[in-house]
């Protein structure tokens, strides 16, 4: 399965998280989800909240248009991301693999 699925007027991302890294990036695909590494703890959202403000800056999208719809609480997420087509959500995420 890709990491990234065709939904209604967005995309899915499909992502691992690894929380408490030295540095916020993407550092590649594992088990066909997107791995993000992020510097924020598990606490009180902020692991969540820092993956949202870097999937719009790495998408060039609007935080607005992004929701974890599915993991809240785990490390495997489903974001879901309005106002970018599959093409252009591909292509911007793999200029930062």
């Amino acid at each position: 399965m890709s990491h990234l699925v065709k939904f209604g007027s967005g995309v899915k991302l499909l992502v691992k998280v690894i929380p408490r890294s030295s540095r916020s990036l993407i550092s590649g695909l594992h088990d066909g989800r997107l791995r993000v590494k992020l510097n924020a703890p598990p606490v009180d959202g902020a692991a969540n909240k820092e993956l949202v403000k870097l999937v719009s800056k790495t998408l060039d999208v609007r935080k607005s248009s992004i929701s974890i719809s599915s993991g809240k609480s785990s490390r495997r997420k489903t974001l879901e991301i309005m106002d970018i087509t599959l093409e252009e959500a591909n292509k911007r995420i793999a200029a930062h693999l």
